[in-house]
């Protein structure tokens, strides 16, 4: 595969967990950061729109880390100049580092002419971002579930048989996902982990599926939640607003601290208008704001030009 002088990639937000599917289930939003780069002698990075202002802009972003792991596997040394536009929060549990990973390894696989496979991607992916969840919807589009295999990563996918939106309740305080990973505790009782087991399973068929019952009878959480929620002080009001907004599910949003309340319809327009109507009358605590956006099924696409 020759590589291109030029290449672009668009990246969807995503949300991981999604109550009781800790590490393990993901689901891709629609709303896209986009990156471009092109061969330079040395990196360099230029950011605008979301995290502008805080973002690093040499090897310590998160693009040019990804970036170059897969000039590295590619066995190729080379460098970057590059623009990310970035529309996805930073730091509010919707995916931004993942998008920053999957779009370096895609320009780098690009630029490189590696042309790396899905697998490879996803398999360099969750070794940066050390989970899968997030990166894998990122990558992939729609709902995925992933496991880890002794040989790597294995994510099934699957799109939605009708229609999912998402309020997404966005915090105007950050929460660094290695402070809400350390809330949680080493061991779960035999009892929340069962209970969790079969919850999982309703939530994954409900929102594959998009069955509305399904979904509210799984969505409780035994594993995270309540623990990273001692972080999140106004976590249990978002939650009521948004189930008393009419959400089917109300669950955080990766580890937080933005918060998913979660509409099914028979098809993207019910459930879309679903969640409209439910943003127009919710009353989210202070520092919050509404997000309404719907599943996106068409994951990371590359362009590129010779």
């Amino acid at each position: 595969m020759s590589a291109p002088a030029k290449a672009t990639v668009s990246v969807p937000a995503t949300s991981a967990n999604l109550g009781p599917g800790f590490d393990a289930f993901g689901l891709a939003l629609d709303a896209r950061d986009r990156f471009e780069a092109e061969a330079a002698d040395e990196w360099s990075v230029e950011v605008v729109g979301e995290g502008e202002d805080t973002l690093a802009r040499d090897e310590g972003n998160l693009v040019v880390v990804a970036a170059k792991r897969a000039f590295e596997a590619a066995g190729v040394k080379s460098a970057a100049r590059i623009r990310c536009e970035n529309r996805i929060p930073v730091g509010r549990g919707l995916g931004s580092s993942a998008a920053a990973i999957v779009g370096g390894l895609l320009l780098a696989s690009a630029l490189s002419g590696a042309g790396m496979s899905r697998r490879e991607l996803l398999d360099l992916a969750a070794g940066i971002e050390g989970h899968a969840d997030n990166v894998a919807a990122a990558l992939l589009g729609g709902f995925v579930i992933v496991r880890r295999e002794d040989d790597g990563i294995e994510a099934e996918r699957f799109e939605p048989g009708g229609g999912i939106a998402v309020v997404a309740a966005l915090s105007d305080r950050e929460l660094a996902t290695a402070d809400a990973r350390r809330a949680l505790p080493e061991t779960v009782p035999h009892a929340d982990a069962a209970a969790n087991a079969g919850r999982a399973a309703l939530f994954a068929l409900g929102i594959a599926g998009c069955r509305r019952d399904l979904v509210r009878a799984g969505a409780s959480d035994f594993l995270h939640e309540r623990y990273r929620a001692e972080l999140i002080p106004d976590a249990e009001d978002t939650r009521q607003a948004l189930l008393e907004a009419g959400a089917d599910a109300a669950v955080l949003s990766g580890a937080g601290p933005t918060m998913l309340g979660i509409f099914v319809g028979v098809s993207d327009l019910e459930a879309l208008e679903r969640a409209h109507d439910a943003s127009a009358r919710l009353r989210l605590p202070v520092g919050r704001k509404a997000l309404v956006v719907g599943v996106d099924c068409r994951g990371a696409y590359l362009d590129v030009t010779s």
